[in-house]
């Protein structure tokens, strides 16, 4: 007659579940996680997207800094003005010919 073949015990059975259980939590949580490497990566390009921003609005915040400064009272750039005068309020020189 042949030995019959011990079976493994419930709790072995429930401990390597469980083992698997949390080495997949874990896991998924390393890669998909609040702080995993997707959302690592997804800062990295949103801080590559909002540096460039950054950069372009001190850009604009330059030239408006220039053009405050050429209208202001003490340094006054005459063409800067001519040239708002002219659009804002439509004024003409008499040699000038208007095309529309």
């Amino acid at each position: 007659m042949t030995a019959p073949k011990p079976r493994p015990a419930i709790t072995s059975l429930l401990l390597m579940g469980l083992a698997v259980s949390l080495g997949g939590y874990f896991t998924f949580a390393a890669v998909q996680g609040d702080f995993g490497v997707f959302r690592q990566v997804q800062l990295k390009a949103e801080n590559r997207e909002l540096t460039i921003e950054r950069d372009r609005l001190q850009e604009q915040l330059a030239q408006m800094q220039n053009l405050t400064l050429r209208l202001s009272d003490n340094y006054l750039d005459l063409d800067l003005l001519d040239e708002q005068a002219r659009d804002v309020l439509g004024y003409l020189r008499a040699d000038e010919i208007v095309i529309r």
